[in-house]
């Protein structure tokens, strides 16, 4: 019960220092269930408050002895946690029939053993010089917490799993846990989860003796329609809290609620605005009104269902080559942040959500005989191997799919075979058209060349530019050169929205890339295996989309014109094959714009890199004039592309003592910072860039904004529509969408502000610039939707802003990116406890992973993950994959 109405679930707020952890457990039982996996078998026992303690900080919990060595960093990692979810229609079902809550207990705890004999059998730590021999472990040791509801209070079971990083290996001693094997194998876990939500016999049986079925999303078909009701009430919650939070703050000037205040907050905003107020909250209360809740969504609830058959297909009546692709697919698709490749268990990971999807009902032992063949095959099949070794780790990536290999093998030939060489335009001539355009503002040397080269007659030219170095600027004095000549451009973008900028600030027609690829017969759709296939139409073809005939481009292109494309390093080889079909077929020049160190596209990455290297002219900006400061502008250079370690030490060095890091204790210090400079920005006047490591940091920051908007009263919670996963979203709020929509003419990652929410629609308004207001459904809002106080790399990339705060956790790209958004100032805050922490990390931030256009370069950088990986004693035995165990659900 102190979690059930403690309201946030703040578990996984920090897993970096004992203190942390333990205020994260603060409403937990008094004591906790400790699992020790040892050797395949499990026991357990029971852990105070006093021992969770010494437990998490690498000791034995019941003689205090101190296991292996002490941790040396105050920012190490301590216990890593995995949250066991399902989908939320499972934990309806439990609230309605106590037989379906014991069955879901019983489908949670088979995942948990299941969990815990996987980590303690494929983990390991190391031994040796520089950790390069793999020690297989012969304990580990979890805790467990058990939580009925979501932070909004409804209902939401889920568990939380702590695994020590301090591990027995087989030869007896207490060392760390390899936590990039860990990390890595997350992936597989995740995958388990889905398996048993689709496939447990026990579970699905219970399930229909009730006259429940799962839908192809892997809910329960017919309590699926409640999830969006309780998500609704769950915004409710949210800003009942706030309300009370305010008027509590009011009374106490100066203080901050204690927990006990907040429980009795959180309590009082459950019980708001319901017609029959409790004057005391408990858990049987709790129960009952979420029923009643459920019941008033749903009148025929409660009546009996007929049992319901059990749809299932046999194991033998699957097709195995199909699933075999779908593994390979899943694969591919997460290989993106490592030029493609990918490793045995993320064949096993995708091999396994292939079959959870596919309608089969087995016991363990038939799904892991099928699992091993989809696996075998998958591999076989639709792999090729970039290293040779035997007995490779299984977490090392070294494998490609042969679609992508081929991929990038042709595209290279291909763009090789357009740099055709030609005559720059005289320099001359480039700044008489400048001084036309702008007379106050001349072009630097290099953007002078790049506008010489882009209206050359080169086949082929490359621009590459730091952030803030006139790419735009140089890009108009192009444009116009050009139509001087007689010849047009063609602007184009990656993504729409960056297509709308260049647009915007070049003053000229534009479209994203895909408009024009469209246009000229190329589509691109899901096949059978979940792989996106790009296919031509030839004029006369029946467009399988529209259904109508295509009768050919309507953009006329010809071999004088020049294709540019900008924001180039977003461009993935999927796409820029398709356009270099296009200039194959129109004979027209391409100028790709652009930064490969900043966001990498959403898919395969590479395309810059190719045209950069292969280009006929080659022009690199310099020159940053974003910023009045040009110790700034040199430094900010310098973060782009720190030239080895002792380059990117004295970076992290200089940031720090240029005012230009924020400490902070913990993560929850970090985002409170963020979000009091959103406050601090718009009192000042100033526009201002919150950049986060991944988009769940981005909302939980955009909604701790939200919340203090509601508790000051800015926002009212009087009408709210639901975005994205129920996130509740008001009239004022900043918001994001996700999705290109030609109807209500909105574009993916465009910021917003909430105008109006009336019962059809949502009236958007553009935060950048006078675009007429846009009217969204709601349904599109539930859809693709969500707070955008905050964003990532790739949210904000291409914008400019007064001011930028770039959170924890990111990588060399979004620290760059995010540290050039700024005309006034750049920040990052980081989780530390002192300035040499601080330099360290950024040191760390700043490594870069090598982009991989080639399949040499492919090679060479699994060689080198191989080299960092420990590997096995000679002549112990590899891991056999993927069997063991039993049960499953789905980690996040």
């Amino acid at each position: 019960m102190a979690y059930a109405f403690g309201g946030v679930c703040d578990s996984t707020l920090t897993a970096r220092t004992a203190e942390g952890v333990l205020a994260a457990a603060d409403y937990a039982d008094a004591v906790m269930t400790r699992y020790v996996v040892e050797h395949g078998t499990i026991r357990d026992d029971l852990l105070t408050r006093p021992q969770l303690l010494d437990w998490i900080d690498g000791n034995d919990p019941l003689t205090g002895e101190p296991r292996g060595t002490r941790f040396e960093s105050p920012t190490a990692d301590l216990i890593l946690d995995a949250t066991i979810n399902a989908p939320k229609s499972f934990s309806i079902a439990a609230m309605l029939d106590r037989e379906l809550a014991a069955a879901y207990e019983d489908l949670q705890d088979r995942l948990r053993d299941r969990i815990i004999k996987l980590w303690q059998v494929e983990l390991n730590s190391r031994r040796g010089h520089a950790g390069a021999i793999r020690e297989d472990l012969a304990r580990i040791e979890v805790v467990e917490l058990k939580h009925e509801r979501s932070r909004s209070l409804d209902p939401h079971k889920h568990r939380h799993l702590w695994l020590n990083v301090k591990v027995q290996g087989e030869d007896g001693r207490w060392s760390n846990l390899d936590t990039r094997v860990a990390l890595r194998f997350q992936n597989v876990i995740n995958a388990e989860g889905d398996l048993a939500a689709r496939t447990d016999p026990a579970w699905l049986t219970a399930l229909a003796a009730k006259g429940f079925t799962l839908n192809d999303d892997g809910e329960i078909e017919q309590l699926a329609h409640l999830v969006r009701p309780l998500s609704k009430r769950a915004a409710q919650i949210e800003a009942n809290k706030a309300e009370r939070t305010r008027w509590w703050k009011e009374r106490h000037p100066g203080q901050e609620p204690s927990r006990t205040v907040l429980d009795q907050i959180d309590r009082w905003a459950w019980a708001a605005r319901r017609p029959d107020k409790p004057g005391r909250l408990d858990e049987d209360e709790w129960a009952a009104r979420i029923r009643r809740e459920l019941t008033e969504a749903d009148r025929g609830l409660n009546k009996a269902r007929p049992a319901a058959g059990i749809r299932q297909l046999a194991i033998a009546d699957l097709d195995l080559d199909l699933l075999a692709a779908k593994a390979i697919v899943d694969a591919d698709a997460r290989s993106t942040g490592t030029g493609g490749r990918f490793s045995i268990m993320d064949v096993r990971a995708g091999a396994i959500r292939a079959v959870a999807a596919s309608g089969t009902v087995a016991d363990r032992v038939e799904l892991d005989a099928l699992l091993s063949a989809v696996v075998r095959s998958a591999v076989k099949t639709h792999t090729v191997t970039l290293l040779s070794e035997p007995d490779i780790p299984a977490h090392v990536k070294r494998l490609m799919g042969t679609n992508t290999a081929v991929l990038k093998a042709t595209l290279a030939r291909r763009v090789e075979a357009l740099s055709t060489p030609g005559i720059p335009l005289n320099l001359e001539s480039i700044r008489l058209i400048a001084g036309v355009l702008d007379p106050a503002r001349a072009l630097d040397l290099n953007q002078a060349d790049a506008a010489s080269a882009i209206a050359g007659t080169a086949r082929s030219v490359a621009i590459s530019g730091p952030a803030g170095t006139g790419k735009t600027t140089m890009l108009k004095v192009a444009i116009a050169a050009l139509r001087r000549q007689g010849r047009n451009t063609i602007i184009v973008a990656p993504t729409k929205k960056a297509a709308a900028v260049a647009g915007r600030e070049t003053g000229s027609a534009s479209s994203s890339l895909h408009q024009l690829l469209h246009d000229y017969g190329w589509r691109w759709a899901a096949d059978e295996a979940g792989a996106t296939k790009w296919t031509r139409l030839q004029p006369g073809d029946t467009d399988p989309q529209s259904g109508a005939v295509y009768g050919g481009p309507t953009i006329a292109i010809r071999p004088t014109d020049r294709i540019v494309v900008d924001e180039a390093g977003m461009l993935d080889l999927e796409a820029a094959s398709a356009l270099v079909d296009v200039l194959e077929q129109t004979g027209a020049g391409v100028a790709v714009v652009g930064d490969e160190l900043q966001a990498l596209p959403v898919g395969h990455s590479g395309a810059m890199a190719l045209f950069w290297s292969r280009a006929a002219n080659q022009v690199e900006l310099s020159t940053i004039h974003r910023y009045s400061d040009p110790t700034w502008a040199d430094l900010t250079m310098r973060l782009r592309d720190p030239r080895g370690a002792d380059e990117a030490a004295a970076v992290a060095k200089e940031l720090v003592t240029t005012g230009h890091v924020k400490l902070a204790n913990n993560d929850v210090e970090a985002q409170q910072a963020m979000t009091d400079a959103w406050f601090e920005s718009r009192r000042r006047g100033e526009s201002l860039a919150l950049v986060a490591a991944t988009h769940s940091e981005a909302q939980v920051i955009s909604e701790a904004i939200q919340m203090r908007r509601l508790e000051t009263g800015e926002l009212r919670a009087e009408h709210s529509t639901a975005g994205q996963g129920g996130q509740a979203i008001f009239i004022g709020d900043v918001v994001q969408t996700r999705r290109n929509d030609r109807t209500s003419d909105v574009q993916n990652r465009q910021n917003w502000v909430v105008k109006a929410i009336s019962r059809d629609h949502v009236t958007l308004a553009s935060t950048s610039d006078s675009l007429e207001p846009r009217k969204i459904t709601h349904d599109y809002a539930a859809a693709h939707l969500h707070l955008g106080y905050a964003t990532t790399a790739h949210g904000i990339q291409g914008e400019t802003t007064d001011r930028s705060l770039v959170g924890p956790g990111v990588d060399a790209a979004g620290l760059y990116v995010g540290l050039t958004r700024g005309k006034r100032d750049n920040t990052v805050v980081l989780v530390a406890p002192s300035g040499a922490s601080a330099r360290a990390q950024l040191a760390e931030m700043m490594q870069r992973q090598v982009i991989e256009e080639t399949m040499d370069k492919s090679r060479a950088a699994a060689q080198n993950e191989l080299s960092r990986a420990a590997r096995a004693h000679q002549g112990s035995e590899p891991t056999v994959l993927p069997t063991r165990g039993n049960g499953g659900l789905s980690l996040r």
